[in-house]
């Protein structure tokens, strides 16, 4: 037995469940030389949200003619760009064999999850409902928003990870805030404001005054370019539609 085993001190480390906002890349045929092109083209719109960003490629709607997918190419890629690829999300056994040889993580499809896999799942969702049930009590209300009501300014970050971000203050330039729920800033919204970012499609963002540089929901995003076609400067609130995000404006919800 080790003298730091019997001194009582800590073990070195432990292991805990955590929620991490992840982005997904949704492949739909590999091209090394269009591949890094349209990469750049992505990142160039908006740099702070990509950069050192962990990423999962997306399998399920995979069109290439053959499996043999060159993951080292993407990879690289990606690293040259300063984006980190994980894992692989769906795909065929050879593919996913093709990822797991480059080291990448393996995260069931859609499609693939297997009635073992369904079956732990609901479990899993049940246990924690019945955890949930006993802190909210029986009528299981939502987890309370967070309220903050100091500016948020450039260079922070405001999370919210359980519920909804109310924001009773402008959130600056280069600021970001995050919600599992709703985000609703009162105030102009110019940083980075990202919604539902445990995947709930039904998240939303308001805002008094939409000058952000990125909103995005469950994973979909709009930058600045793209915001400023319709309710720029105005009271909007923007959700997600059949994966398109939707702007529209307060007075008419």
């Amino acid at each position: 037995m080790s003298d730091t085993a019997t001194s009582g001190v800590k073990q070195g480390f432990q292991l805990k469940s955590a929620s991490v906002s992840m982005t997904a890349l949704e492949l739909y045929y590999f091209d090394d030389g269009e591949f890094e092109e349209v990469l750049r083209d992505k990142i160039s719109q908006a740099p702070g949200f990509f950069k050192d960003i962990p990423l999962i490629i997306s399998l399920e709607k995979y069109q290439g003619l053959d499996s043999e997918l060159d993951f080292f190419k993407i990879i690289g890629t990606c690293r040259r760009n300063n984006i980190h690829v994980i894992g692989v999300r769906g795909g065929s056994d050879d593919q996913r064999r093709l990822a797991r040889g480059a080291a990448l993580a393996l995260l069931p499809g859609n499609g693939q999850r297997d009635r073992t896999h369904e079956a732990e799942q609901v479990a899993a969702e049940e246990a924690e409902t019945a955890v949930v049930a006993a802190s909210t009590g029986a009528a299981g209300d939502p987890p309370p928003a967070r309220i903050i009501s100091q500016p948020v300014r450039s260079g922070q970050q405001v999370h919210a990870p359980e519920g909804d971000l109310v924001i009773l203050a402008p959130v600056q330039a280069g600021a970001e805030v995050l919600a599992a729920g709703n985000i609703h800033v009162y105030g102009p919204l110019r940083g980075r404001a990202l919604a539902g970012i445990h995947g709930a499609e039904s998240a939303r963002v308001f805002c008094q005054s939409l000058e952000a540089e990125l909103v995005s929901i469950a994973g979909h995003y709009k930058i600045s370019e793209d915001l400023q076609e319709n309710g720029w400067k105005s009271a909007v609130q923007i959700q997600l539609r059949d994966d398109l995000l939707v702007v529209t404006p307060l007075d008419k919800a």
